[in-house]
């Protein structure tokens, strides 16, 4: 155990003579290093968080007014109007402040008061001109004079390099959307889906819940939205995710693919080296806040509240309701392998391992030939069953001795690494294999994914990190090892111990029959389209994520004969702390589109037309989610408003239990800018998924990943008569091909 000796840097003996003590030098040296990488953290965030308090200004602008105040004075112009005068007048006498020295001290707090107001009055002024959205709803290559100078003064307001909090508290506040508009556009999503009969059941609701009902509701939440940053966040957290009691694994975790064509080490050691120490570079970069906030045309800074939360960050169970636990920091990762759980520090000497270190400590792993403790091998299947189980096995079991200290070094890690048995990537030769990938990566074997998924969206930026760092920044040898020498002294990684009675066994297995169950179930389809990608499609005329929504809409009625309520994730991020909303894709405008390619007394012009119109509704949509104008965020806040008021409300009840049989989601292609595509071509993304999310529908995720690759994962349940996800996908590619073809863009290939 020379890792629980290191751990001890003052030990003392009782002996017949006395007392005999010893003292470790070099953990004393160890705990003072690791004081001054804390305290030096501490110092960097609070230096941060002056800066990002006072942009767009800088301590240097504070200089400047203070000499130019006393410049001025020393000119006798006195630019206060007397203040300075008034200030000097109140300050205490003595012979520590004399005359000089209090002019010096009045000038200088008249300056500081000046720089403080002029940094509130840009603030405002920042938050205002954020408010602007008219630039999302201009023809794409039409910009107006009033968006082009919007702009400009833009560009000067954030002139000076932002941090990535720099725009946090000048992003407006979510607002709320009138109800009429709401349960206007509510009816007009749903029209193509009901029959004459049903809508009109369905706007009489309606009208009644906007006489009578929502009025009320409605004021509250204003009320709501004036004391709160956001009004939808904290219910939208509390409710949607912490409330559920149903396994969080393939119905709320997601995962995100390597490279699609590039394996850079094929050693597992050292590739989970360069991969962990590249997410923990990152998250020294969101410490001090290094990463710049993502913007839209370049200018328009979007929320970076979430991003706190991605590392340090574990899902509590609870009986009602779970909790999140996050720390301000944490030195070690927890790794499981073989059934086998570790704790490896990932700082020695208050300095980061760097990757070779690292790689050492995971071969020490790997090489381990120690078998399992009874009851770990299986342990994560609690994560991954119900929460009500997991929430009382953790209170009976793991919240006292060994196991408590066990598990709280895995709940209180930087992340959780599983170093897998089996090997899984994109090879042509295999059919199949990026199904079996996907699979591995959402649920694995159901008890070697610690599931803890969170509430934040899906945080994207630290794959794409770690990818380019990993094989553009560390690199490897030849031989495929990291960079660098290991230390042979460090210690090897602390194996976890673990004292699971016979009760807490059966738990585990409990959870674990519930988990294979749900996994089992999951049928997945995940392809390359390499047919074509955005350049193509934008030679026609439209945007990328439009056509690719309108090719599921054609595809979904080829599956099923039918269409039904499509969910698109869209993002708020342009107001604080905003979170996700609901683009409703199956429109009038679309199914009148999908109709016709049925239809062979259609030409191909007034299919083109019909195209056209469908891709402008959709971005038309688009454009009101992000702006803060959807309506299934309205909607929910306004039917728990109505439970907290203890008000009935058929329409909001019925709209809150329609099904979504078709959720789809795009993955951001190169959020970070690290290398250049066409330098590196092969070095794309496979993107990422999630599980379905109706029993009987369909989830689809897809990454633009160039001008001539779309990777689609598509997943279903196996139990549904009504789905398939190889059907499907075949559905999808067809789609694709049929719609590229009405504007004479035939593809290259068609049968890639």
């Amino acid at each position: 155990m020379a890792e629980a000796h290191q751990a001890v840097a003052f030990q003392f003996t009782v002996t017949p003579e006395g007392l005999d003590f010893h003292l470790s030098r070099e953990a004393v040296r160890q705990l003072y290093l690791a004081a001054v990488h804390s305290w030096k953290k501490r110092l960097v965030r609070a230096k941060n968080s002056f800066l990002t308090g006072v942009y767009p200004a800088s301590p240097s602008s504070w200089m400047v007014v203070v000499m130019a105040t006393a410049g001025s004075c020393y000119c006798q112009v006195d630019p206060s109007l007397g203040l300075i005068a008034r200030i000097q007048h109140w300050l205490p006498r003595g012979e520590a402040l004399t005359p000089q020295a209090q002019a010096v001290v009045s000038t200088v707090v008249f300056s500081t008061g000046a720089w403080l107001a002029a940094v509130l009055l840009f603030r405002r002024l920042l938050r205002l001109m954020l408010s602007y959205h008219g630039w999302m709803f201009e023809p794409h290559g039409r910009m107006s004079r009033r968006t082009r100078l919007w702009i400009a003064l833009m560009k000067i307001m954030s002139i000076r390099k932002p941090l990535l909090y720099s725009f946090q508290s000048s992003l407006p506040k979510l607002p709320v959307p009138p109800v009429k508009a709401t349960v206007a556009r509510y009816l007009e999503s749903v029209r193509p889906l009901l029959d004459d009969d049903k809508y009109q059941e369905m706007a009489a609701l309606a009208k009644e819940f906007q006489e009578k009902t929502a009025p009320r509701l409605q004021r509250y939440l204003l009320l709501k939205s004036w004391w709160t940053t956001n009004y939808v966040s904290d219910w939208w957290e509390e409710y949607i995710y912490l409330r559920g009691r149903s396994p969080l694994m393939v119905n709320s975790n997601y995962y995100a693919m390597d490279f699609l064509y590039v394996i850079p080490s094929p050693i597992q050691a050292a590739r989970a080296a360069n991969v962990v120490h590249s997410l923990i570079l990152y998250r020294r970069r969101l410490d001090r806040g290094e990463i710049p906030p993502m913007m839209a045309l370049g200018v328009v800074p979007m929320c970076s509240y979430q991003s706190e939360r991605m590392f340090n960050t574990t899902r509590i169970p609870g009986k009602e309701s779970d909790t999140l636990l996050h720390l301000a920091d944490s030195k070690h990762l927890a790794v499981y392998h073989k059934g086998r759980y570790y704790k490896v520090w990932l700082y020695y000497g208050g300095q980061l391992l760097p990757p070779a270190d690292l790689e050492m400590q995971f071969q020490r792993i790997l090489d381990d030939p120690s078998p399992p403790q009874p009851g770990e091998e299986r342990l994560a299947a609690l994560t991954a069953g119900e929460r009500v189980p997991w929430a009382e096995a953790r209170a009976r079991f793991f919240s006292r001795g060994p196991n408590k200290a066990a598990l709280d070094a895995i709940e209180r890690a930087a992340f959780f690494l599983t170093l897998d048995e089996d090997e899984h990537g994109h090879e042509p030769a295999r059919p199949g294999c990026m199904d079996a990938y996907a699979k591995s990566l959402l649920h694995g074997r159901c008890y070697d994914r610690c599931v803890t998924p969170l509430p934040p969206q899906r945080p994207l930026s630290p794959p794409q990190f770690m990818l380019a760092t990993d094989k553009f920044q560390l690199g490897y040898t030849e031989g495929g090892h990291c960079k660098g020498d290991p230390r042979r002294q460090l210690a090897p990684p602390q194996r976890l111990q673990w004292d699971i009675p016979p009760e807490g066994v059966a738990a585990i297995e409990a959870s674990l029959r519930v988990a294979r169950a749900l996994a089992e179930d999951v049928d997945f389809c995940c392809f390359p389209f390499s047919t074509f990608g955005k350049g193509l499609i934008k030679r026609c005329r439209t945007s990328p994520d439009a056509f690719i929504q309108i090719a599921l809409q054609l595809a979904h009625f080829r599956d099923k004969g039918s269409f039904c309520l499509t969910y698109e994730a869209s993002m708020t991020r342009l107001f604080r702390e905003g979170r996700t909303e609901t683009v409703r894709s199956c429109t009038s405008e679309s199914t009148a589109f999908v109709r016709s390619m049925a239809d062979s007394r259609r030409s191909r012009s007034e299919r083109q037309q019909l195209f056209k119109a469908a891709a402008e509704k959709h971005q038309q949509l688009y454009r009101l989610a992000m702006t803060g104008a959807g309506i299934d965020r309205h909607l929910f806040c306004l039917y728990l408003m109505s439970r907290y008021l203890g008000m009935q409300s058929p329409f909001l009840a019925k709209v809150l239990s329609e099904p979504w049989r078709l959720s789809t989601s795009q993955t951001p292609q190169q959020q970070l800018k690290m290398f250049d595509f066409e330098e590196f071509p092969d070095h794309v993304s496979s993107g990422g998924g999630f599980g379905p999310v109706a029993d009987d529908g369909y989830g689809v995720s897809y990454i633009i990943a160039g001008e001539n690759l779309i990777t689609f994962h598509v997943s279903s349940k196996f139990s549904s008569p009504e789905t398939d996800s190889q059907r499907f996908g075949r559905n999808i590619r067809q789609a694709m091909l049929d719609i590229a073809a009405l504007f004479d863009k035939p593809p290259a290939a068609a049968g890639k």
